[in-house]
């Protein structure tokens, strides 16, 4: 069974609580059990991961080179400035989705410019929830590929 891991960067453990017209009114948890169950239903083992911090971020994407056969990142606010955790995504060798729960691009300026999606396999933004479940399909069809061609 395929292995996937979900890490999700600050402020998200926060979800249903911080700013709802923004990040929607699921809470974390909730979130987090759907993303689990879809992962179930599409035959790949999920993980979830949280933290406000960077180290431990980094720290996780380095474990699951070993462990995992691919990564689901929302990296909150991290993302627009943090050359540390785009170093560690390409270090890896294992493929990261970088998502988004808002349109990144639809935001403010400084939300327009994801340093980590160069080295990430894509980026999904801007569906709520549904971003991560995109990204769960996405790589139901990226390690089913990658066996096919072993």
């Amino acid at each position: 069974m395929k292995k996937i891991l979900v890490i999700h960067g600050p402020n998200l453990n926060l979800l249903g609580e911080r700013e709802p017209g923004v990040y929607g009114t699921d809470t974390f948890d909730s979130i987090n059990a759907e993303i689990t169950e879809l992962a179930l239903k599409q035959g790949m083992y999920c993980e979830i991961f949280q933290s406000n911090h960077e180290g431990e971020i980094i720290d996780e994407l380095h474990l699951a080179r070993k462990n995992y056969d691919g990564v689901i990142l929302n990296a909150g606010a991290y993302t627009h400035y943090s050359y540390a955790i785009r170093d560690a995504i390409a270090a890896i060798k294992i493929p990261v989705i970088e998502v988004h729960l808002s349109n990144i691009h639809a935001r403010d300026e400084f939300r327009h410019t994801s340093v980590i999606a160069p080295v990430c396999a894509g980026q999904i933004a801007g569906f709520g929830k549904y971003s991560y479940f995109l990204a769960v399909d996405a790589f139901k069809k990226m390690l089913k590929d990658d066996e096919t061609n072993e």
